[in-house]
């Protein structure tokens, strides 16, 4: 998510110099908040807006640093009075963006969980699994720097068109937080039984110890350390999938974490034909890595992706059909031209690409949600088009490539005529053209020319 910048790096910073100028920084934050965050009843994530209600949980197989660890997102019995998990799950991951972004960890923890430490992800918290057959399944990697629940308005409006989405957090030191447990030192045991921990705590044996980003040391190269990433983060969503297959199966798993989810409930829930791979930044290229190294992925979605941890050789290994989804103001020559060196690797499978105009690096991930227009685009979090139009137009255009390449009867896409979607996306944003043809979507984007690319090169693809 912050390759090669970040995403509330120059906000933390700001609010923290600002802070340090004063003497109270309660009043900084007050008048930062009144500035930015105007209209803040209308902040928050957007709910999805597919026929089912959405549902999540966390699991966490192997309780060390080699498990694997994911939040599902899935179709779920609706409730009207459903708990709703908070954005930012603890502290420990405002401890982890401050330590990424290099700045006091006391005085970040504050100004985080001042300004997003009330928001909810808008689905039902450990909520029962709706059976309706089999549903395909989608393994989500986030950016560098972000974390499992940072990209719930894509991962929740996927859950709500039918899919079963494991949004997977990353142990390779590339996100700002993370943890997993070490086993403490064996006790003489106890003849009474021990009372039983609140919902979700690992088992009485186990510690939790915490992982923070790695920072590039001085004067070491970016690409080794990153190149090894890519490979252990492509690794990690292999394991997820291999934990959802066995789960699918009915072979019982132990959740480290002992949520209240009945993860029994996901036996043959999954259909393992159609399963797809999506991520944003350094997941985008955790995408290419991965639908390389394992052909379970039968197709892959990379929003803005950044390309510079990938080997060169890579490109004529991948097969399946992939589709970049880029943002007007983060892509430049060099990394355009890696992504059409997966196009000219291959003359039978599709590799599309499309540019959302008026968007920026962070129109993916929910931040953009969560912060008002005007300090938004001053720190880059928000574009000139509006960020629900633009997530919007995002998941219908992952919808239908989906839907092309997975056989996937999607409800929003086969509704847009009836609902006017047409016409309400030319008045939203009139650069944006969009058709129907039989069952599927077809978004023809009107791109911009890219910022920094030779003899004005721009891009007119479809979906």
């Amino acid at each position: 998510m912050f390759a090669n910048g970040g995403l509330i790096q120059l906000l933390a910073k700001k609010i923290y110099q600002w802070s340090r100028t004063g003497s109270d920084h309660r009043c900084t934050l007050s008048l930062f908040a009144a500035m930015g965050n105007s209209c803040s009843n209308n902040l928050g994530i957007p709910p999805a807006k597919g026929p089912n209600a959405v549902g999540c949980s966390d699991f966490m197989m192997d309780h060390t640093v080699e498990g694997t660890f994911f939040r599902l997102y899935y179709p779920c019995v609706a409730s009207d009075n459903a708990e709703k998990p908070d954005w930012i799950p603890c502290k420990g991951y405002f401890y982890g963006l401050a330590d990424f972004m290099k700045i006091n960890r006391g005085l970040s923890e504050k100004i985080f969980n001042y300004l997003f430490g009330s928001f909810k992800i808008p689905a039902a918290l450990n909520g029962s699994y709706k059976q309706n057959g089999k549903y395909p399944v989608v393994i989500f990697s986030h950016g560098l720097g972000a974390f499992r629940t940072l990209y719930s308005a894509i991962c929740t409006e996927l859950a709500s068109q039918g899919f079963i989405v494991a949004s997977v957090e990353h142990r390779d030191e590339s996100a700002s937080a993370t943890y997993f447990y070490h086993q403490k030192p064996q006790e003489p045991e106890k003849d009474e039984a021990s009372s039983p921990k609140p919902n979700p705590e690992p088992p009485e044996n186990l510690v939790e110890e915490w992982m923070y980003y790695r920072s590039l040391k001085p004067g070491e190269s970016e690409f080794p350390l990153r190149n090894k990433q890519v490979k252990q983060r492509a690794d990690e969503c292999i394991k997820a999938l291999d934990t959802l297959i066995q789960i699918n199966s009915g072979k019982k798993m132990e959740n480290v974490l002992q949520t209240e989810f009945d993860w029994t409930t996901l036996e043959n829930s999954m259909d393992l034909c159609r399963i797809a791979v999506m991520g944003h930044s350094f997941g985008g290229a955790t995408v290419i890595e991965a639908l390389c190294k394992d052909v379970n992925f039968k197709c892959g979605i990379a929003l803005d992706a950044w390309m510079f941890p990938l080997d060169d050789e890579i490109y004529a290994r991948v097969k399946q059909p992939i589709f970049f989804i880029n943002s007007e103001k983060f892509q430049w020559a060099g990394n355009i031209s890696r992504m059409r060196k997966l196009d000219s690797s291959s003359t039978s499978m599709q590799r599309k690409m499309i540019t959302i105009k008026g968007t920026v690096h962070q129109s993916f991930p929910d931040f953009t949600f969560l912060t008002g227009n005007w300090i938004g685009k001053i720190l880059k979090l928000k574009g000139e088009l509006d960020p629900q139009v633009g997530i919007d137009l995002c998941n219908r255009a992952s919808l239908a490539f989906l839907q092309r390449h997975l056989g996937k009867d999607l409800y929003r896409v086969n509704l847009i005529c009836k609902q006017g979607l047409v016409q309400q996306v030319h008045r939203t944003c009139p650069n944006v053209i969009v058709c129907v043809e039989a069952f599927f979507l077809r978004i023809y984007f009107n791109l911009i020319k890219q910022r920094n690319v030779s003899n004005g090169f721009a891009f007119v693809l479809q979906v």
